[in-house]
């Protein structure tokens, strides 16, 4: 028979206990930590796949977006729908033909390229950026008028050369910024901006530059034509020589109106006796040396030259204080008077020389002839081409129709 088995020791039987208890704890332990593991792993896991989701979203709508400028309308203009590479094209020309053509007086007129178009009023209704828009559309519709005018016309150009000068430049400019081509293209002309999608637009430029110009030939005036004219606006075209000299009132700051009355009175009475002196045959550069401040006698000085003498002047070139005098009709040589400018708190001695017509000025007045001429022909050609805003960025479309918006730019040319 076999033999049983001795019965366990109390010291065996705890040590088992004991030791059961150690393994299971580091079991459950060994569980716990697994069972943590898994769950960081998941976590890990979907947080990963959450950032592939946000980068694919992200590029999802990145490429919605470009499908979107490159295929769907940014504006309407007549039957041509325009896409957004096309608009931010004729845009970034319309801006910078602006603001090439006004860069000496940008800030008189008080727009500053460095701030946001859109962050700038140009008047109580519209922002830089709103006029800009609205400059963008009438380009870009004058532009189809003129195309699909050319065309009905079967009018003829080679652009080949114009074509390949501009890419010349483009490639110029973009060296000279230390740009590729490519980046250049973006950085001037919006981010989807490349040579082969602005291909068509810059051509389709040359083509309705070339139309108008064939346009201003055709409508060049007579002679008569320019006589007629000239005989309408002699103000404008008349040249005038004179002599000026300014006597400026001596004002404090801070002085009271009645310290600035009796300095503008001391200032007349300086110009009358200089007006005077002049009248009984003193040299009209030597009465302004003696009345100059000592910081504006060396002007006077000069032998090479004078400074009181202006010739060859245009209305629109002299201060209004003293055009308005020198233009008056029946104005003869010696006449000399003294004119207020309250304003600036100064007096003019003025003596008028001659005024004339510079045959030369015929070229000017053809010119301008033949544009007006054409630019009437242009706008009923324009007629039919309505805007629709088909993204509502076009914000100046929403202003009153009949608030007249111009972009008339008024300069003061001084003495």
């Amino acid at each position: 028979m076999a033999k049983n088995k001795e019965p366990q020791t109390d010291i065996e039987q705890k040590a088992k206990t004991k030791y059961d208890r150690k393994m299971e704890e580091r079991k459950k332990q060994e569980i716990k930590d697994k069972r943590k593991q898994r769950i960081m792993q998941v976590g890990a896991i979907v947080i990963g796949l959450g950032i592939i989701a946000a980068i694919a979203g992200s590029i999802v709508v990145s490429i919605l977006d470009k499908h979107e400028a490159l295929n769907s309308p940014y504006v309407t203009i007549g039957n041509y729908e325009v896409t957004q590479p096309e608009y931010e094209y004729y845009y970034s020309t319309t801006v910078n033909n602006y603001l090439s053509t006004y860069s000496p007086i940008l800030s008189y007129i008080g727009l500053d390229p460095s701030v946001d178009f859109d962050k700038q009023q140009y008047t109580e209704d519209m922002t830089w950026k709103d006029l800009f828009d609205q400059m963008t559309v009438e380009q870009i519709k004058q532009t189809k008028a003129l195309l699909d005018d050319a065309e009905a016309n079967q009018f003829s150009y080679d652009i080949t050369e114009e074509y390949a000068n501009i890419l010349s430049s483009i490639s110029a400019q973009a060296q000279k910024q230390n740009l590729s081509v490519s980046d250049y293209y973006a950085d001037a002309y919006g981010p989807y901006a490349t040579e082969k999608r602005l291909e068509p637009y810059i051509k389709d430029n040359i083509l309705a530059q070339a139309y108008y110009n064939e346009l201003l030939t055709q409508n060049v005036p007579t002679n008569q034509d320019i006589k007629d004219y000239y005989a309408e606006h002699t103000k404008e075209y008349d040249k005038v020589d004179y002599r000026s000299f300014i006597v400026k009132a001596d004002i404090a700051d801070g002085a009271t109106d009645e310290e600035k009355e009796k300095a503008m009175l001391k200032a007349k009475q300086k110009a009358d006796a200089m007006m005077e002196a002049r009248k009984a045959g003193a040299d009209f550069k030597e009465l302004a040396l003696e009345n100059a401040s000592e910081k504006d006698k060396a002007t006077y000085q000069d032998t090479e030259s004078d400074a009181t003498l202006n010739e060859g002047r245009v209305y629109s070139g002299i201060v209004s204080t003293i055009s308005g005098w020198l233009f008056e009709e029946g104005r003869t040589e010696g006449d000399i008077t003294v004119l207020e400018d309250k304003t600036d708190h100064q007096y003019y001695v003025v003596e008028f020389a001659n005024r004339y017509y510079d045959e030369a000025t015929d070229k000017t007045i053809s010119d301008t002839i033949a544009a007006e001429r054409v630019a009437e022909y242009i706008s009923k050609l324009e007629e039919p081409y309505s805007v629709t805003d088909n993204k509502g960025n076009l914000k100046y479309l929403t202003i009153d129709p009949n608030e007249e918006i111009t972009d008339d730019t008024v300069t003061d040319t001084t003495e």
